[in-house]
């Protein structure tokens, strides 16, 4: 039996979905009920006592760092005690970098911490540090694309290797049945880096319109997230992310190819899987 904390999140729904295809047991942790094939049980992962009378029969544990939180230690060892074998942390590529150029954390992610709580279990452990998840790249321009041909944001000419939510997905369940990736930290990846301007045009071939990508400076772009809601220290440490890392090329590795025995997917699979979100009904192409 495997059980998935942040079962309904980007990368727990498709990782249950694979784990069921693969004729996996799988116990599917919520906060509220919600449709899936596996065995679906209520439960906090960031109050683990919730999830004590879930982890009987249990051997593999895959422990999504926002889900977990600052618990993620306590949820392993009470896993443990219970006889989880196995436990597989969704990290992330940054967790070495300053905490304040880690804007993931101010969103809830404790990837350091689920990190270093299945390195020091004294169980099987697997940690997977993926980059930037494509799913971003919604969050962020989906409303503006719906709106017009010209997105605005900051940096133009900053590169990321951002990752198909379904690749990571598909990595964690292979560490979950096989054991070739025991006592690894793999840094996963897209095959490809990308500006955030040659997203923005990939999306608009996707959506067959004309997009450009029209850079505002960072201080400007700060003040218009935090007035439309978007919290003050996340934007900070995202801009820091950025005037940091926009003259470092950015890792790219072919983790996903070697482990899948496939290609990862490329930003413009990922977008022509969400086309949807990013058109507008009735709107025509401007190119």
């Amino acid at each position: 039996m495997i059980l998935v904390t942040g079962a309904t999140g980007v990368i727990g729904r498709p990782l249950v979905d694979l784990l069921i295809h693969a004729k996996a047991k799988v116990r599917a942790v919520t906060r509220s009920s919600a449709p899936t094939a596996a065995e679906v049980v209520t439960g906090d992962p960031s109050r683990p006592e919730t999830l004590s009378p879930h982890l009987d029969g249990v051997t593999a544990l895959f422990l999504n760092a926002r889900a977990a939180g600052e618990a993620a230690a306590d949820l392993v060892s009470l896993a443990a005690k219970h006889g989880v074998r196995r436990v597989v942390a969704l990290s992330a590529a940054n967790i070495d970098e300053p905490l304040g150029h880690q804007p993931s954390r101010f969103r809830g992610d404790r990837n350091k911490e689920a990190e270093e709580a299945a390195v020091s279990s004294g169980l099987e452990w697997v940690s997977l540090r993926p980059s930037s998840f494509a799913v971003n790249a919604l969050t962020g321009w989906a409303a503006q694309i719906r709106a017009g041909d010209v997105i605005h944001g900051p940096y133009a000419g900053f590169r990321e290797t951002l990752i198909d939510e379904r690749d990571v997905a598909a990595v964690a369940a292979h560490a979950l049945l096989a054991d070739d990736l025991l006592y690894r930290r793999i840094h996963l990846t897209g095959p490809q880096a990308l500006t955030h301007a040659e997203m923005v045009e990939i999306i608009g071939r996707v959506v067959g319109r004309t997009l450009s990508y029209a850079e505002v400076p960072p201080e400007a772009a700060a003040q218009g997230w935090i007035a439309r809601g978007m919290p003050e220290p996340f934007v900070t440490a995202l801009m820091a992310r950025y005037a940091r890392d926009l003259d470092r090329p950015p890792l790219v590795t072919d983790e996903v190819a070697r482990i899948l025995g496939r290609p990862a997917h490329g930003f413009a699979s990922w977008a022509e899987q969400h086309a949807g979100e990013f058109a507008v009904a009735g709107l025509t192409g401007s190119g």
